[in-house]
């Protein structure tokens, strides 16, 4: 038998021939392979081994020759599994990126696996994989399949298996990795990342196959990240520019696409929970929460063929993943500040909970809702009352709004009508924002019908005017405009 070669070894597509190590959740898979008409749902994120995992315990069991394996990727194969419910004895049947098929289709699934389920079915297998969630969205369209399907989530393998996987590969070509420890804490579990880098240290070892007397690399990791870095940028960095910048260029925003790609690099899986993310960056929650609740940023990503090969988005858990492990390793060098300048964005760093806080009386509430949608099309944050009406319950409403209008908001915005001296909240919040005059921080919006000289002193200062009297849309959008470019002038000053 010839000497293995190196890319045998440190294999970055199909089954592993040298390194396979058998993930945490082997022994659960095997035991529900043997188990007759069992649904089984494997789910996690791309490059973890699921597909290697489920091919290698149906070699074990001695079942591998009778299975048809099936990709939602591929339209013949869509078209096959749409018909499975029907084709009768179809032996074992693997449908990957279950995910990726339309919700019709999951359905006829669903219904079919708790069919086989009760009548403990030996002539038919269904197993299907897909990423996150992937159990949790195939249970929604039929919800009594919950006993009767096992569902296995493949996570992170521990350090201690792909350390395993590396020295099984040291192993076969009789070599050390001197950055083997770089390698694990590199991949984050992750063992096609494992095998990639590892392919990369031999390369630039010069290593190309089994050698006669052990050897030991001399490479630097942090050289053999930049190279791969570098590499992978020619397929992923317009994408990953592209992501950022969102269906449109909005240069004084808060860049949630921008942040979305961030936080998802930044954590420790490959998929990111946006509702735990928002919570957890309160300063985010406007603009990101409008770009998932009003359905952009799944038709952001479904537009764009690129970027929906590299991310997923499903919407009834609002979770984004990573489909390609390359890709993560990508995100996760990037340098986010310089990409932000690059692509256009004056700054990602904010002072200030808010950007603007609108203060004006009950009878002018439909042109302060106006102002703040304007507003919020900027992807800034805004304080408008009844979007915080959920979070000012129990609370202390003299507590609550005293900080945002005497520091949290970048921008007051009162809305100077004939009744906002009428109103005893507006006098309240005028009070807590009159000394930040001097700070230019007020754009007063001066009413044409308010009495003469009752707002004399904000005149001091620059602010736009408003007619109640003309069409309301065109003067919604000046005033958003100005105030938006105030925004963006004061921001470019600070950077």
């Amino acid at each position: 038998m010839p000497d293995p070669q190196v890319q045998d070894v440190f294999k970055t597509s199909g089954v592993p021939t040298y390194t396979f190590v058998p993930p945490q959740e082997y022994k659960n898979l095997l035991l529900n392979l043997r188990t007759p008409g069992r649904g089984l749902v494997i789910e996690g994120p791309s490059g973890i081994g699921k597909t290697t995992a489920v091919e290698k315990a149906l070699e074990q069991l001695g079942v591998s020759q009778n299975v048809t394996k099936l990709s939602a990727r591929v339209k013949e194969d869509v078209e096959y599994i749409q018909a499975i419910p029907v084709l009768g004895n179809v032996g074992t049947v693997i449908v990957d990126d279950f995910h990726k098929l339309r919700d019709s289709t999951r359905s006829v699934l669903a219904d079919y696996m708790k069919t086989l389920a009760d009548r403990s079915s030996a002539d038919v297998k269904l197993i299907v994989i897909g990423i996150n969630k992937a159990g949790e969205n195939l249970i929604q369209f039929a919800h009594d399949l919950v006993n009767r399907l096992d569902v296995i989530p493949f996570e992170s393998n521990p350090d201690e298996l792909v350390a395993r996987l590396l020295t099984l590969g040291e192993q076969s070509l009789n070599i050390r990795l001197n950055v083997k420890q770089d390698i694990v804490k590199a991949s984050r579990g992750s063992f096609f990342l494992a095998q990639m880098l590892a392919l990369e240290v031999c390369k630039t070892a010069d290593i190309w196959e089994a050698q006669e007397q052990e050897r030991s690399t001399a490479v630097s990791f942090e050289a053999v990240k930049a190279e791969v870095w570098e590499r992978l940028g020619q397929s992923f960095r317009k994408r990953c520019e592209r992501f950022c910048i969102g269906a449109k260029m909005k240069r004084a925003g808060r860049a949630p696409y921008l942040h979305i790609l961030k936080w998802l690099a930044e954590g420790s899986e490959w998929t990111l929970d946006l509702r735990a993310a928002i919570r957890n960056h309160q300063e985010m929650r406007g603009s990101v929460g409008q770009v998932v609740s009003k359905g952009y940023l799944r038709e952001f990503i479904d537009g764009d063929a690129e970027i929906s090969t590299v991310l997923h988005f499903d919407d009834t858990s609002e979770q984004v993943t990573v489909e390609d492990p390359l890709f993560v390793f990508y995100i996760r060098h990037i340098p986010w500040s310089r990409l932000a300048r690059k692509v256009g964005f004056v700054s990602v760093d904010f002072d200030h909970r808010y950007d603007f806080a609108l203060s004006f009386a009950g009878a002018d509430r439909d042109i302060a809702e106006a102002l703040s949608q304007k507003l919020q099309e900027y992807e800034v944050e805004v304080f408008y009352d009844r979007n915080e009406q959920h979070r000012i319950l129990a609370e202390n409403l003299e507590s609550y709004l005293l900080p945002v209008y005497q520091s949290e908001a970048r921008f007051v915005i009162p809305l100077l009508s004939k009744s906002y001296p009428e109103r005893i909240w507006a006098k309240f919040e005028s009070d807590a924002f009159k000394e930040r005059f001097g700070e230019g921080a007020i754009i007063p919006v001066w009413f044409s019908d308010a009495p003469p000289g009752m707002f004399d002193k904000s005149r001091d200062y620059g602010g736009v005017s408003f007619d109640p009297e003309q069409p309301l849309d065109p003067q919604i959008s000046t005033i958003a405009a100005l105030a938006v470019s105030k925004l963006e002038e004061v921001r470019t000053t600070n950077v």
